[in-house]
């Protein structure tokens, strides 16, 4: 949720700048927020990864949960980076007036990478749940540096003076 209220202060903030014309205001903000976004979701991976144990038990003593809880716990803990600079990076780019690269980005990534191979890991591999979530930290880190790099030069063309296309009186 952290990372999904940043990305929303992105695309206001983003927004904002382009509004005023201010494309270094814009970038600025664009990338303070993946800073922010990415800068929190690495205490959270840091946590998955070193302390599962504790976190599952927090929801259950059951030796069996723990374990299973345990591994799927480490997968998130990977997917943890790149799930922050996707919400962020949406966020970003919805405040440069681009809504349709992250749908793409996500209806493609989660559907023909993400679900086939987590199908694949969980049933045909025998992985079970870690499978599946394998296969969405694939589409997740698919996601996060695709949206990143649609990002990055977005970011570009708009300080570069190329994107009049971002400024209010251009829409109206």
């Amino acid at each position: 949720m952290i990372p999904l209220g940043i990305g929303s202060a992105a695309a206001v903030r983003v927004g904002q700048g382009l509004g005023r014309r201010d494309a270094d205001a814009a970038s600025r903000a664009g990338w303070t927020a993946l800073v922010l976004g990415s800068g929190f979701m690495s205490c959270t991976a840091i946590a998955f990864f070193l302390v599962p144990q504790y976190i599952a038990r927090i929801y259950s003593p059951d030796p069996e949960i723990l374990n299973a809880a345990t591994r799927i716990l480490y997968v998130a803990a990977f997917f943890q980076l790149f799930d922050g600079f996707q919400a962020v990076a949406t966020g970003a780019l919805r405040g440069a007036g681009d809504t349709r690269a992250p749908m793409i980005c996500s209806v493609l990534f989660y559907w023909l990478v993400g679900l086939p191979l987590g199908y694949f890991l969980c049933f045909a591999a025998g992985w079970g749940a870690v499978g599946i979530w394998t296969g969405l930290c694939a589409a997740l880190v698919l996601i996060g540096c695709t949206l990143l790099w649609l990002w990055r030069r977005k970011e570009r063309s708009f300080s570069s003076g190329l994107a009049a296309e971002f400024t209010l009186e251009d829409w109206a």
